[in-house]
């Protein structure tokens, strides 16, 4: 294979791999590790360990990978606006190429999702099946026709978070386990944070959705209401969680989800204000390089959220693995 091939080669795998955008995968790993914790039953087994790496290359690679290739065949209209770099718009990929890359990568998660729930067996079995099918299934809805849910936010965004925030918790427990009342708490309080996230990324494409007609909340109210209503939800959240934690018995993490709440409304305040200059305190990172992990943006409002999404998630994460050890600990 002569070198020029060879370069080819490599710039089209790379090329596809970019079209399932590796960097989203990581979204769905805490909740899924979230979900094993929590139902105190994975033993340190080759078996074990073996399901787990199932488990995130079936909901990583695959299953979000599934999505975000549907999402740029389907939006590359779209995307000649938004994102031309992206690989079809580029030309790097052809639509034919893409329309292999997504399918071929359904087929490898069907397989691999029977395999799993056939070894689990019984109402578990059947409970893991049904959430990947139901991720699968909304995964493609959210950017195919005739239905494409993300032209609206008041589909769009529980499309997420039923993707990406609820029914990666029951999976991942179901893996392991019957389902533990508490997971299905924090599986909710998953949903609606992934919720109030989603409506802030739009940020980055409002010009691109208004041209296209996509309702998102920010074409519909504007960036500095869209802030208003996600903070809101992500604080009832964070109080939420904090009522749930004391009902659960984990009075001392109670006390560290309220002081994350705090900490997120004094950052929160300043951001609603004046998206444009109230996240200085970030700059020294971000150009230090820490921006390539936590994404620039030449939207004011996309860049303060890249930036509250650090503390964020941070924050809302730690606490959640924190209760997740703590229940598994109570069911093992």
């Amino acid at each position: 294979m002569s070198s020029t091939v060879r370069s080819g080669f490599i710039d089209k795998v790379k090329a596809h791999l970019e079209l399932l955008d590796p960097v989203t995968w990581i979204s769905v790993f805490p909740c899924l590790a979230g979900g094993v914790m929590a139902s105190g039953a994975m033993q340190p087994s080759v078996h074990d360990y073996l399901l787990l790496l199932a488990l995130f290359i079936l909901y990583g690679p695959l299953g979000t990978g599934f999505s975000q290739s549907v999402n740029d065949y389907y939006d590359l209209e779209l995307d000649r606006v938004n994102e031309p770099s992206r690989p079809i718009p580029s030309g790097r990929i052809t639509e034919k190429e893409a329309l292999w890359n997504w399918s071929v990568v359904l087929l490898v998660a069907l397989v691999l999702s029977t395999w799993l729930s056939i070894d689990i067996g019984g109402q578990r079995g059947m409970v893991f099946a049904g959430t990947m099918l139901t991720g699968l299934f909304v995964g493609y809805i959210y950017s195919a026709p005739p239905l494409k849910l993300k032209k609206n936010i008041f589909l769009s965004a529980p499309a997420v978070g039923l993707s990406y925030g609820f029914i990666t918790y029951l999976s991942a427990n179901a893996l392991f386990s019957e389902i533990r009342p508490e997971v299905i708490g924090l599986a909710g309080l998953n949903f609606f944070m992934a919720m109030a996230l989603i409506m802030m990324n739009d940020f980055k494409s409002k010009e691109g959705d208004a041209k296209g007609g996509m309702k998102s909340l920010t074409v519909m109210i504007g960036s500095k209401n869209t802030f208003l209503v996600a903070f809101i939800i992500i604080d009832v959240v964070f109080a939420s969680f904090a009522i749930l934690a004391w009902s659960w018995g984990f009075h001392v993490l109670m006390y560290f989800i309220l002081a994350s709440l705090a900490v997120n409304i004094i950052i929160q305040v300043p951001i609603y204000s004046d998206p444009k200059n109230s996240v200085s305190f970030m700059q020294n990172a971000v150009d230090d390089g820490f921006g390539n992990t936590i994404g620039k943006s030449d939207v004011h409002e996309h860049n303060a959220f890249l930036r509250f999404i650090l503390v964020n998630n941070l924050l809302f994460l730690t606490n959640q693995l924190f209760a997740a050890g703590l229940i598994g600990i109570k069911y093992m």
